[in-house]
């Protein structure tokens, strides 16, 4: 971007001394590489001696530079103190200002070369007037908002966005992390006058969806450039303030459901309703809000259809209303959140049929149906829920998988005829469900459609620790013979003395087991034709004698 004003001489001749004093030689010659590499990918002067710059390296980290004040400097980098992001950003300013970068490089050198720089003295006094300036004009502002706070009571929820958005507007440049939400929430809550608990409540509440907004949402700058990622830290960020949400929520359930709040309880729905459907990032954070105010706030204390038929007006008209903005996903699952409260589950499904699921962040607000139907006591028509949307949690590496299945095993306990379907089901699943699934069948003493299951997938006994095959052991030792045989047959087949050494070791298996079993002379029968076959494998024939399987 252009600068908007000049760098005169005092202040170059400041830098170059700053930089020779702060920055180390290794990071001077790292940090001309990150700029010539072009790793500086936005830069912003927000005011005249304050530099913003985004610098990419092992991941996307945030430089805030104090022109006047070196040690102010921020980046959000793992090292502490002046660093090669940091220098890479003041290059990239030095060269938007037609000043030498080599001069900046070689800054130690120059720095010996020239006398410290004097300020002068009428440059001392028109800053001291702008700092003057500046404090005059912040300390206006803030009695302006405390002012406009005493209102606070009888305001719509929209303009208390509006005031949170003047409250946090010297942010606006800030880095999007923990610190932001400290800091922004502060901001926020000085201006806050004693209010009435339902009102403080809900302030709070709100307070914390608006950082939680300008969190997640990609900001602009001056410039018009788009943020295109939430980094790690931001992630982090959101993920904390999403708890302090959740239970901010829960808090608020007995006044949001009190008919005498029903209008902060519409207007926080209507506030919701529109983040929701504009949300662009993968976790959907407000989506989770609005179907918790539909499901903890609203539907314990409604019955009225003509309720849920309202509100699928209003996403319809608010998802026009969006235009390009909309988020598809978002709008679906919500119309499905309505249609099963309608109890019309073939609508519900149809909608969550047409969503995309593009993450298993996205299959986990699955979840949120099977919850509404298990508190609700439902059950036949959990189960044809847990059936019908089965195939929508097949997604990779999914981790809902498990919290699916608890639901499976309280749809069982109370419509037993089910079970059937849950194994189907899971099976489905496959090979994602694989560990749940072999879990499941031992906890339940499947132990055959165990063994058939390891059976079909050539299983090697060999992986399994002893403890893991010690229930089948216990219970159904006469399954694992065919396991234990099938892989014997297969190490002899590879014909290497390593192999040979396992085949043995899993003969001594099933010599124990076919004595627990009583069947000894089935099992001389067995190894007498073994040895018979496989005379001819000398190096197998001595280690069945070194297993003392052999005289």
């Amino acid at each position: 971007m252009i600068p908007t004003y000049e760098l005169d001489d005092y202040q170059w001749n400041m830098l170059v001394q700053d930089v020779a004093d702060n920055f180390g030689d290794v990071t001077l010659s790292r940090g001309f590489q990150y700029y010539k590499q072009g790793r500086v990918i936005k830069l912003t002067i927000p005011s005249e001696r304050v530099v913003k710059a985004t610098v990419e390296g092992n991941e996307i980290y945030q430089v805030e530079i104090n022109l006047d004040l070196f040690t102010a400097n921020r980046c959000n980098c793992p090292v502490s103190g002046a660093c090669k992001h940091i220098f890479a950003a003041i290059l990239k300013f030095a060269d938007l200002h037609n000043r030498s970068v080599h001069t900046l490089v070689n800054a130690k050198t120059t720095a010996q070369l020239k006398p410290t720089p004097t300020k002068p003295a009428s440059y001392a006094s028109t800053y001291n007037q702008a700092k003057q300036l500046e404090a005059k004009k912040a300390a206006e502002n803030e009695a302006l908002l405390r002012e406009q706070s005493q209102l606070i009571p009888t305001m719509s929820i929209m303009e208390w966005h509006e005031l949170f958005e003047l409250c946090t507007l010297k942010l606006t440049q800030s880095s999007r992390n923990t610190q932001f939400v400290h800091d922004a929430l502060e901001a926020i809550f000085r201006i806050k006058p004693s209010l009435p608990t339902v009102i403080d409540q809900f302030y709070s509440l709100h307070a914390q969806l608006f950082v939680l907004s300008k969190l997640t949402k990609q900001p602009k700058d001056q410039s018009g450039y788009v943020y295109s990622y939430l980094a790690f830290h931001i992630h982090h960020a959101a993920s904390d303030l999403q708890e302090t949400i959740v239970q901010s929520l829960i808090q608020l359930t007995s006044l949001a459901e009190d008919e005498a709040n029903s209008r902060l309880t519409n207007q926080t729905l209507t506030h919701l309703r529109t983040e929701m459907l504009v949300e662009a990032n993968e976790n959907h954070y407000f989506l989770s809000h609005y179907l918790s105010v539909w499901s903890h706030w609203i539907c314990p204390t409604n019955s009225n259809e003509l309720l849920f038929t309202d509100e699928l007006q209003l996403l319809e008209t608010t998802a026009d209303e969006s235009g390009s903005s909309l988020s598809p996903f978002a709008c679906r699952l919500a119309q499905a959140s309505m249609y099963l409260y309608q109890s019309d589950d073939q609508e519900a499904w149809n909608h969550l049929d047409a969503a995309q699921y593009k993450s298993d962040n996205a299959a986990g607000y699955l979840l949120f149906f099977l919850d509404y139907l298990s508190q609700n006591k439902q059950w036949t028509r959990l189960v044809a829920w847990l059936s019908k949307i089965a195939p929508l949690f097949n997604l990779r590496r999914n981790t809902n998988i498990r919290p699916y299945s608890e639901y499976w095993d309280l749809a069982v306990q109370h419509v037993p005829d089910a079970e059937q379907q849950m194994w189907d089901t899971l099976v489905s699943l496959l090979p994602h469900s694989r560990a749940l699934y072999e879990e499941k069948l031992l906890v339940n003493g499947k132990w055959e459609r165990w063994m058939d299951y390891h059976l079909s997938m050539d299983s090697d006994p060999l992986d399994f620790r002893v403890t893991e095959l010690q229930p089948l052991e216990k219970n159904a030792p006469e399954v694992l013979l065919p396991f234990y045989h099938q892989a014997v047959e297969r190490y002899v087949l590879l014909k290497n003395r390593d192999n040979y050494k396992s085949a043995v070791k899993l003969l001594k298996r099933l010599a124990k087991l076919y004595k627990k079993l009583k069947q000894e002379p089935r099992w001389e029968l067995f190894l007498s034709s073994f040895i018979s076959r496989n005379s001819r494998l000398r190096a197998l024939q001595e280690e069945l004698r070194k297993g003392k399987l052999v005289p």
